[in-house]
Parts: structure tokens; C-alpha cells; sequence
């Protein structure tokens, strides 16, 4: 990684947990877009004047969980994947993060979990005691900063409810059902589904095997829920079947208590 940037980082200096969730995700329909904050053009130039950009190849690790916190960082284009190490060398995703995130969850002053570019990523990275120097003097962008980097909390809630599921079809439902709200969000087009991820890292963020993946995916095909024009491209061409999928995987998992 291009290191004449500096990172951002979630506690902006704080001890302990950056964010703590208040509540987990209750089971509605498109709740990311609802709640989903952007920093507006003037809130960014206020940040940009201690920031540097920084370029991610795809693959390209951006900080690795542990090692103590910097900065943070504000995606201006690209995917970011944070994820933690299994003990049996896999990746248990819990998050992508998109254009307009923030990212770099701390505790006690370390990241939480490691994040790595899923597609190449340009971003601005703000350090971390020049941030919180500037937040100091301006509590309204203190305020709207803190809310975005709840986006990273926010997503590993939907995420836990959505491994808590025990059907391959409903997950893979409400995994797509996730991508379209956070594109709803950003204001993109939701006439097709984007998945910048490949088949192996979707099947860590949703707790199956790449095999049980790709068998979903030709279920839904057949079945006419969904029709897929390439590996990155998804279209619902049954929303009524889609929808029932996606809550039928939400209710079951708030059922069991995720």
C-alpha cells in the first residue's frame, strides 16, 4: 500500500470501542438506505485539508487487525472488505465497504479487524491526531464523522443476522437484498445488483462454501428469482419470490436469537 497517506481510524483517539451498537438490525425492509449518512461536499473539504490519498491495488492489505490505529479512512472509489483471520487460515468477512464509507474500527487504540481492497481503492486517509484536533474545533463534522463510521458497525449487525441463517437460498436472498439497500443508498441505479466481490469472498461473508454458492446461484436462476448476465452482474426478475426469501432468512435469524 502507497503509505504517503495516512490512515483513518475509528475511535479518533478514544479509548475503548470506537462505536457500540445501541440496538441489532430489526427485520424491515431497505433500513441501510434510510439510515445511511454522507458527509456533504463542504464536510468533505473540511476533512481534505488534512488528508492525503492513498491507492489500494486489489488484494492489497490496508491495515491488518492488532496494530495500532493511525488514521481512518474515507473511500472515494472501490470496495474494501473488513474481515478477521479464522484459525484455519480463512477470512470471516464482515463487512464491504463502498464510495462515501468510512472505515477503521479501534479498540483501545488497535483496529479491530483487518481490511484489504476487494477492487483497486482510492482513498482519502485523515491521521489520526490531526482529526481529532480539527473535530475539537468543529462538533457538527465531529457529529456527521461519527455517524459514518457507524456504517461499518451497522453492516456487521445486518451480517450477523444474516449468517445466522441455516437456508442457502434465503441467505444468498438477503445477501443480494444487502448489496441493493447500500446501492439504494449511494443513489445508484438498482436496476441490476453490482457484486465486485468474487464467489469465494461472498461465501465467507455469508458462512457458506464456494460449492453451496454457486449451487444457490443456479437455484435462483432456475427458479426465475434472479437472472444473472455475468459473474458481477445480478437482476430480480421475481421481486415478490426475492422479498419472501430475504424476510423468510431476516425473520428465522431474529428468531434465533442473532
Amino acid at each position: 500500500m502507497n503509505r504517503n497517506v495516512p490512515d483513518i481510524k475509528a475511535s479518533v483517539g478514544r479509548k475503548g470501542p470506537a462505536i457500540r451498537a445501541a440496538h441489532p438490525w430489526s427485520v424491515s425492509r431497505r433500513p441501510e438506505g434510510a439510515v445511511r449518512q454522507l458527509l456533504s461536499d463542504d464536510e468533505r473539504a473540511r476533512l481534505a485539508v488534512i488528508a492525503s490519498v492513498v491507492r489500494c491495488a486489489k488484494g492489497e492489505s490496508i491495515y491488518r487487525a492488532g496494530e495500532p490505529v493511525d488514521a481512518i479512512y474515507n473511500i472515494i472509489s472501490g470496495v474494501v472488505k473488513a474481515f478477521s483471520a479464522e484459525a484455519n487460515g480463512s477470512d470471516h468477512i464482515h463487512a464491504f465497504l463502498f464510495a462515501g464509507d468510512l472505515l477503521g474500527l479501534s479498540d483501545d487504540g488497535r483496529y479491530v479487524n483487518s481490511a484489504e481492497a476487494v477492487t483497486p481503492v482510492t482513498a482519502y486517509q485523515l491521521p489520526t491526531a490531526k482529526l481529532q484536533s480539527h473535530l475539537r474545533r468543529d462538533a457538527g463534522l465531529e457529529f456527521h464523522v461519527i455517524c459514518k463510521l457507524c456504517q461499518e458497525l451497522r453492516q456487521a449487525q445486518r451480517h450477523a443476522f444474516l449468517v445466522a441463517s441455516r437456508e442457502a437460498l434465503p441467505k444468498l436472498a438477503m445477501f443480494l437484498q444487502l448489496l441493493e439497500d447500500l446501492q439504494a443508498g449511494r443513489g445508484e441505479p438498482i436496476n441490476e445488483i453490482h457484486l465486485p466481490m468474487d464467489r469465494t469472498e461472498i461465501a465467507e461473508f455469508v458462512g457458506m462454501s464456494l460449492a453451496a454458492v454457486s449451487r444457490g446461484f443456479k437455484k435462483l436462476t432456475v427458479r426465475g428469482v434472479i437472472e444473472v448476465r455475468n459473474r458481477q452482474h445480478v437482476k430480480i426478475k421475481d421481486r415478490a419470490a426475492f422479498n419472501e426469501l430475504a424476510d423468510l432468512s431476516a425473520s428465522r435469524a431474529s428468531e434465533s436469537g442473532a
